[in-house]
């Protein structure tokens, strides 16, 4: 039974990691300017979207993705161990920038939010209750 789980997880990651690609080779091909593994995600929400792939086929191994990402940022943290100098010059700047796109974010992602609250609950209600949000 756990090898049978193996299996298919290791498929799964598999199929992630052939759309990424294929990201990858879509940017190289028409020589893009986006990041190819950006293009990937987006190809992946295609293909979920128009249910050409189903999230059945790649739910198991995105939880278990999900559920040990911050083991995948160790290597980033050891990296940034050898930029202490850099850090420590520019470290001002680096915090000013890191706060300030964590309060955009926020604000869109929360403006987002609540366009969305508004118009289901404006669905639910008739559109009655919409301006009421």
């Amino acid at each position: 039974m756990k090898a049978d789980k193996i299996l298919k997880y290791i498929l799964q990651i598999a199929g992630l990691i052939l759309i990424n690609k294929a990201g990858f080779y879509i940017v190289e091909i028409f020589n893009l300017r986006i990041p190819g593994n950006v293009l990937g995600m987006i190809l992946l929400f295609v293909l979920l979207w128009t249910r050409v792939v189903r999230l059945e086929w790649f739910e198991g191994a995105a939880d278990f993705l999900v559920r040990h990402l911050s083991f995948f940022f160790v290597p980033i943290s050891v990296g940034l161990m050898t930029l202490g100098g850099i850090i420590a010059e520019n470290g001002i700047q680096l915090a000013v920038i890191l706060v300030l796109s964590a309060i955009v974010g926020m604000v869109f992602a929360g403006g987002t939010s609540h366009v969305l609250v508004k118009r289901k609950g404006g669905e639910k209600a008739g559109n009655s209750s919409a301006h009421d949000l």
